[in-house]
């Protein structure tokens, strides 16, 4: 009798079909700052594009032409692109798309709940993006599970190696799954995602994120052994103690075989303020892995250049490719978070 294969979810560096973005538009928070932002998801669609499919949700008919036209005059390959008509709150994609998990190479789509970060913002619209994708027969044949549990993409980080690395903040916060406790959920994403063992992070945040601490903020898995984290070094800044403290905690974990992970320290940008005098979150973990290469945010900072310098280490076989998302932390997320990777096999 064959044995039951055990899905497991990928990590970021697995060979990807492709990326999926929700574009911005008039209907949502982005309406007054469009002629910003948008130069920014014109230039992520143009470097996925180059090396993989992109897969855009458009707010309807109208918006899906603007798209296709600004698209087409970055003399973006179309045949990379599938434009999908699709109603949105928002564009944080990383957080309502699907998390894919394979087993003996088949994917297998999982469309957890989402429900605006713990119901801080709108989310009717984006719960029921990738339902409707997936009606639209966009992802093939890859099935697609509904998983009665809230669980953001920006949440969690895998290893490859079946460690997931998050934070308690988020996780385990009241508003996300009253009803479970840490060992139901541990349970439940240990069955789901294919993973041996869960490490927390009981400290960092960074001002200006209403995710209540996304690990995708905060420190993320360069390759099984590698992670890359933020780290201030101003003992001025409100940031320090709590990343101090997270550092330390990252010296305690050990990867799979038992050793000390090697912890590669981001660069600190100076404070970017809204025009109120709210801090933003600026931070360069937040950076997508995708074939052959890793976007990596930058803010028209001084420490726009280490950060390169740091990540060319830790991704010596892929080309860094910097994008400006400056635009993008005015509504307090950055690169990884308005977009989500696809498995080789699903588009």
């Amino acid at each position: 009798m064959t044995k039951p294969c055990r899905q497991y979810l990928p990590p970021e560096w697995a060979p990807q079909s492709g990326v999926m973005l929700t574009w911005p538009h008039m209907h949502g928070d982005w309406a007054k700052r469009l002629k910003q932002v948008e130069p920014v998801f014109v230039e992520i669609a143009k470097q996925v594009s180059l090396r993989e499919k992109v897969l855009i949700a458009c707010y309807d008919r109208s918006h899906h032409d603007h798209v296709s036209k600004r698209l087409a005059e970055a003399s973006i390959n179309m045949d990379r692109v599938i434009l999908q008509t699709v109603p949105s709150n928002d564009t944080w994609a990383r957080d309502h798309g699907p998390l894919t998990v394979m087993c003996a190479q088949e994917a297998l789509l999982l469309d957890f709940g989402f429900n605006g970060w713990g119901g801080k913002y709108g989310f009717d619209l984006d719960n029921q993006i990738t339902r409707r994708l997936y009606a639209m027969d966009v992802f093939q044949e890859t099935p697609m599970q509904t998983v009665e549990m809230i669980l953001e993409g920006g949440a969690i980080e895998v290893d490859g190696s079946g460690t997931l690395l998050t934070t308690a903040r988020c996780l385990l916060a009241p508003t996300r799954n009253p009803d479970m406790t840490r060992e139901q959920l541990e349970e439940r994403l240990k069955d789901l995602l294919g993973l041996n063992r869960i490490l927390w992070l009981h400290h960092g945040y960074l001002a200006g994120d209403d995710t209540d601490s996304h690990i995708d903020t905060l420190a993320r898995f360069c390759d099984s052994r590698t992670i890359a984290y933020v780290r201030c070094d101003d003992r001025s800044d409100e940031h320090y103690a709590e990343l101090k403290s997270m550092e330390d905690e990252l010296k305690t974990f050990r990867a799979a075989d038992g050793k000390p992970y090697r912890l590669v320290p981001l660069p600190w940008p100076r404070a970017k303020l809204d025009e109120d005098g709210n801090r933003l979150p600026a931070t360069y973990a937040n950076f997508l892995v995708i074939n052959g290469a890793v976007l990596v945010p930058t803010y028209e900072d001084p420490a726009d250049s280490e950060a390169l310098r740091r990540f060319a280490e830790c991704f010596p076989v892929r080309e860094v490719v910097a994008i400006n998302c400056l635009p993008l932390i005015y509504q307090f997320g950055s690169l990884h978070c308005v977009t989500m990777q696809l498995p080789e096999g699903v588009l």
